[in-house]
């Protein structure tokens, strides 16, 4: 075990879970063990135990901070084109899921029934939708409320479809990445009196990328 470092509570925090994150995502969930994390963060098992009661616990601590960055990384900027906005988004997101194969594995198979785990998810697919709709051209309450319920939709296809990815890659990413935004665009573009996508698709079948 590395010498012990006195740290703040918050600091002591922060390096458990970088060493949680760290774990989790080299690893499957079973193969994690709290003894491993608290030898490789230089603490004691009760120490560990006081910050974290549970390796969920632990874990769902690790995925909320990973949700919280997710969202701050990805950029809805109206100066943008909706391809833009949501090309961006689906790069930050699988730049994660591809870094941490097994974390988002983790959360969406073997902890999807934990309570904690789905807050994370739902409150995160709702921040998302909220921030989408905020640059989208919407005329009026019920445009807005028919949009709001088609992207709900579109980001649970989204999840389901890149955590089957992660599982069997049956397509390249940019593939991948290509399908959501036609999905997404494809279920919008009935609901607004202008194309809100001009841009898509990036080049017509047959023509030079």
């Amino acid at each position: 075990m590395p010498p012990r470092q006195r740290l703040t509570p918050a600091d002591r925090r922060a390096q458990l879970l970088a060493v949680g994150a760290r774990l989790f995502a080299a690893h499957p969930y079973a193969d994690v063990r709290m003894e491993e994390i608290a030898e490789q963060a230089g603490v004691s098992r009760a120490l560990l135990y006081r910050h974290f009661t549970s390796k969920e616990a632990l874990f769902a601590a690790v995925y909320q901070q990973a949700a919280d960055r997710l969202l701050a990384e990805t950029r809805f900027d109206p100066a943008d084109s909706l391809v833009e906005q949501l090309t961006q988004g689906m790069d930050v997101h699988l730049d994660y899921f591809v870094a941490n194969r097994n974390a988002v594995l983790t959360a969406n198979r073997v902890l999807a029934g934990d309570p904690v785990i789905q807050t994370i998810m739902t409150n995160e697919l709702d921040a998302l939708r909220a921030r989408l709709l905020t640059v989208l051209p919407l005329a009026d309450e019920s445009t807005r409320e028919a949009v709001s319920g088609v992207l709900k939709s579109w980001l649970v296809f989204v999840q389901t479809l890149c955590v089957d990815w992660l599982t069997h890659e049956t397509c390249t990413r940019t593939q991948l990445r290509d399908v959501c935004i036609g999905a997404a665009i494809g279920a919008l573009r009935p609901l607004f009196t202008e194309d809100p996508a001009p841009d898509w698709p990036r080049h017509q079948p047959g023509t030079a990328a």
